[in-house]
């Protein structure tokens, strides 16, 4: 079912890199339904009195698995903390922090199973439980997108049970299906190296992304005329554009791309460099130089 809102206006941009309580309240209501119906049962299962088939999900089994794996993720659950306001205590609502969510997200994908019931037995009032794992873990990825997708988040559950951030719209799909061939392994690595780190959600990997891409910068600069950079760029931008103005234009940004290199701290670790903290900084620049090389590798493949 698709929503009439997105019917009118379009589905809501994938830009929010924070993971609000709205967001983690809807997921916590997703798992604790599976839990009910025994869909992590086939690794944690609650097993019949009267034999050896599971019945359901043990959840103290698969809370304390998680809390092996998650130790910052509190149990039970919570989607709300007290904050004292004045001579009052106030429930506020609370997720958190986006690397626990995903890390959480994750951890149910890989035991999750569709629940199927098999026999019925009348003393107990339950059902014995089989398991289709690749159904069930279809269906919740399903869901978990479409919770990331209602709600802007920029992130996206995969079929192999990595997550990955979506990158800005402007380059996503350039981003997602790139695939490098510059006649040169060593290149090619590292700009599938930065590539993978931008969608990365861990902030601290995307910033070593800006890092990669500028030594991919350095390296490109270089590969038409190995022992002089100077010429090789400018037999680069040749390629790129042979209409004056426009080369012109590129010449300068490359310039300024490499100045970027050296005055921040992305390719150098000098105390005199400005640092980049801010993601959407972070974002800029990625962009900015990838746009670039992306145009320098094509023309030159032309």
């Amino acid at each position: 079912m698709e929503y009439f809102s997105d019917q009118e206006h379009g589905s809501k941009a994938r830009t929010e890199d924070v993971i609000l309580p709205s967001v983690w309240g809807g997921i916590v209501a997703a798992v604790k339904g599976l839990i009910s119906t025994g869909a992590f049962g086939e690794h944690f299962p609650e097993v019949c009195l009267d034999g050896t088939l599971p019945v359901g999900t043990d959840e103290s089994a698969f809370s304390l698995a998680i809390q092996a794996e998650i130790p910052e993720l509190e149990w039970p659950l919570k989607t709300t903390q007290r904050q004292q306001e004045g001579y009052r205590w106030e429930e506020i609502p609370y997720s958190p922090s986006e690397l626990v969510v995903l890390d959480f997200v994750q951890f149910c994908y890989l035991h999750v199973s569709k629940p199927i019931q098999g026999t019925y037995h009348e003393w107990h009032k339950h059902y014995h439980l089989s398991f289709d794992s690749q159904t069930g873990k279809d269906e919740f990825r399903q869901k978990i997108n479409r919770i990331f997708s209602r709600n802007g988040v920029s992130y996206e559950l995969k079929q192999d049970g990595n997550i990955i951030r979506l990158a800005p719209a402007v380059l996503r799909e350039e981003l997602e299906s790139a695939n490098f061939s510059t006649g040169d392994g060593t290149l090619n690595q590292m700009l599938e190296e930065a590539r993978r780190k931008f969608l990365d959600p861990n902030p601290t990997i995307r910033r070593e992304a800006v890092e990669r891409l500028w030594d991919s910068w350095e390296r490109l600069k270089s590969i038409e005329v190995p022992l002089d950079k100077k010429d090789s760029i400018s037999q680069l931008l040749d390629k790129a554009a042979a209409e004056e103005k426009f080369r012109g234009l590129l010449e300068e940004e490359a310039r300024k791309l490499s100045d970027i290199g050296n005055t921040f701290h992305i390719r150098h670790s000098e105390v005199t460099q400005t640092a980049i903290n801010e993601p959407l900084h972070i974002d800029y620049l990625f962009h900015r130089l990838f746009s670039m090389i992306l145009l320098l590798i094509r023309a030159r493949n032309i």
